[in-house]
């Protein structure tokens, strides 16, 4: 696991930027440093070592050297790619992935590609032909940027790195605060710093001549249902699929642990990981037993003969840490989890280099709540006329609170409005109460439409998961794994983020993914067959913490009203109506993630852009200078 920087050069930039743009990611990569340059291109690279640690070094070359590769990574079938390369004449001289990628791309061009199977962000620059080629894996576990003004053409695997050259010209992109308001995240290429943009899940771009472009190699879709699959048959499959994915994921040259909460998911990785060596898991907890996992893993982990160890944090803890976390996170991201995270890695670091992790199995398998939510309204909609639903939502808006008002409202509303991520914090009346400038305010649903547009002709579960493999999944979850695992120098992957896993899931016919009252049906069958049935068949509770509590104790919560009348607070926000979010908090109703979000971009903020803000508290962990 690495990180990489890169630009074209321009004759006034002094040589050792790239040095200090390196240093910037050097968390991805504590371990090597290496640099290229030529007259066209300037690279460089920081390396974690996890395959062949004596090899490997990079910049990486093809067999003439006209070619010249970074990469951040792990390519999980690199040895039967090697195997094709060699029928094909190449000639390797390590035991690393990146060479596959090197040869492959000699090889291949863009159609290598279609051969990789991992985790990746890579670039190849050409030196005979001046271009510049990236390319970012299938669903956005490795980061990959570029800055492109028209001028200057930057490159890396995290944003920050961009500060230290002399021609990024750091501008807040305040058109998408709305969108971030709403999403906690912006849910496209853009980003809030002008002129920036990721690469997306699947995508790749080529940069000559002056132009960028971007091409889309993969993209998950549900074309392929099989609507005569069943439980039995899909949980048998995904038995054998969650095996085959962990035993692939288990490749490496050092330890690797893994993460584990009270859950289904992080419980089945470790189940199957530990059949094929003693594996050590860490799990993280609180003080309070009411929010705290550790009885339920240590318990689980003890009946399976694994050690596990416990981590803890505490109120201090969460909130001295998270000017540092919006550091490392690049962009303001307002999951609570995060923090939590953070903790988890840095413990988890102490005693190995490589770590799993459950995520995904809720996007692909069917995992949240909120699915089953389709059953109800999908009735509704069938046997209810639309004018008669739109009627009753009206009217329904109208009048107090009852029983089922809710529910009126929301039924006479498309799922591209309706669904709870498309407005997951602020919708658009409350960003109207809270912005200085509400005619920057957008559309959300708007924002988004083009996804449900994809999936129009399927069920609403289907069009709800679909959605989340495209937003949730890259923008949030595997985000914060990526950034909170890496600021700690940890190697985090995701077996069940794969993808095998996925062409499979795509198969998955609704009746195999929720029924009734169940989430992940045909997982969580599959997973009695290896699990105790309290772990297989537990109600998924996300991430729990006391940050909904914290919120009201002191010194947090005069923290947060310092943060809401701040004047960066003044400069993008009416503070009366944040204070009022939080009063309203205070009084019992919650608004946890409403004052989450606000806070945290006003750190971020104050981290990012501190020539703009007069705060004084804003000092990073590690002592970071923006």
């Amino acid at each position: 696991m690495c990180g990489f920087v890169g630009y074209l050069n321009q004759k006034d930039v002094p040589a050792t930027t790239v040095n200090a743009m390196a240093d910037r990611i050097k968390h991805r990569g504590p371990d090597d440093e290496a640099y290229y340059r030529d007259e066209t291109a300037t690279i460089g690279f920081r390396r974690l070592s996890i395959i062949d640690l004596a090899h490997g070094k990079q910049p990486m070359y093809n067999q003439d050297r006209s070619k010249v590769l970074t990469f951040n990574g792990e390519i999980y079938n690199y040895q039967a790619i090697r195997t094709d390369l060699q029928a094909l004449g190449y000639v390797f001289q390590t035991d690393v992935d990146s060479e596959v990628l090197i040869h492959g791309y000699d090889a291949w061009g863009p159609k290598l590609l279609d051969h990789l199977r991992g985790m990746y962000a890579f670039v190849v620059y050409d030196q005979a032909t001046q271009e510049v080629f990236g390319a970012r894996d299938h669903f956005g576990i490795k980061p990959l940027y570029y800055y492109d003004d028209g001028e200057t053409f930057l490159w890396a695997s995290e944003i920050k790195a961009f500060l230290e050259h002399p021609h990024f010209k750091k501008e807040f992109n305040e058109a998408l605060l709305p969108i971030h308001l709403s999403f906690e995240f912006i849910p496209a290429r853009d980003t809030l710093f002008k002129h920036v943009y990721k690469v997306l899940p699947g995508q790749y771009f080529v940069h000559k001549n002056g132009q960028t472009t971007t091409h889309t190699y993969y993209h998950f879709n549900y074309d392929h249902i099989d609507d005569t699959q069943t439980v039995t048959e899909d949980a048998a499959k995904i038995r054998h699929l969650v095996d085959e994915t962990v035993s692939t994921h288990m490749i490496a040259d050092v330890e690797v642990g893994s993460f584990l909460s009270s859950g289904i998911d992080s419980s089945y990785v470790l189940n199957e990981a530990a059949k094929l060596k003693p594996i050590q898991s860490f799990s993280l907890g609180f003080n309070d037993s009411k929010y705290s996992e550790l009885s339920w893993s240590s318990e689980f982990a003890q009946e399976i003969k694994q050690k596990n160890t416990p981590i803890t944090m505490t109120g201090d803890d969460y909130f001295d840490i998270l000017p540092t976390i919006m550091y490392y996170m690049d962009e303001p991201l307002s999951n609570p989890s995060a923090m939590q995270l953070f903790y988890l890695s840095r413990g988890t670091r102490q005693h190995v280099k490589v770590a799993l992790s459950g995520e995904g199995a809720d996007e692909f398998f069917g995992g949240y709540n909120t699915y089953l939510e389709a059953i109800p309204f999908e009735r509704y909609q069938k046997w209810v006329p639309r004018p008669i639903r739109h009627g009753l939502g009206a009217l329904a808006e109208k009048l107090p609170r009852f029983h089922g008002r809710r529910f009126l409202v929301r039924g006479a509303q498309p799922l591209s409005e309706r669904y709870y991520r498309v407005n997951y914090v602020f919708d658009y009346h409350d960003r109207n109460q809270i912005l200085k400038h509400p005619e920057l305010n957008q559309d959300a649903g708007a924002y988004t439409q083009h996804l449900f547009n994809d999936v129009a002709g399927h069920d609403e579960m289907t069009q709800m998961q679909y959605f989340d493999i495209n937003t949730w999944l890259p923008y949030d979850i595997l985000h914060k794994a990526d950034r909170m695992s890496m600021a700690n120098s940890l190697e985090l992957r995701t077996p069940l983020v794969d993808k095998e896993v996925a062409k499979f899931a795509a198969t998955m016919p609704v009746h195999t993914r929720i029924h009734a009252d169940e989430t992940k049906v045909a997982l969580r069958t599959a997973a009695l067959s290896e699990l105790p049935a309290r772990v297989a068949q537990k109600e998924k509770l996300g991430f729990p913490s006391p940050i909904a509590s914290w919120i009201k104790e002191e010194p947090y919560k005069s923290r947060i009203i310092a943060a809401f009348t701040s004047d960066v607070a003044q400069k993008f926000f009416n503070p009366d109506a944040l204070l009022h979010i939080l009063d309203e908090h205070l009084n019992g109703k919650s608004s946890m993630q409403k004052i989450f979000t606000i806070y945290t971009f006003i750190l971020w903020y104050q981290v990012y852009f501190p020539e703009d803000t007069t705060a004084h508290t804003i000092d990073l962990v590690h002592h970071t200078q923006v």
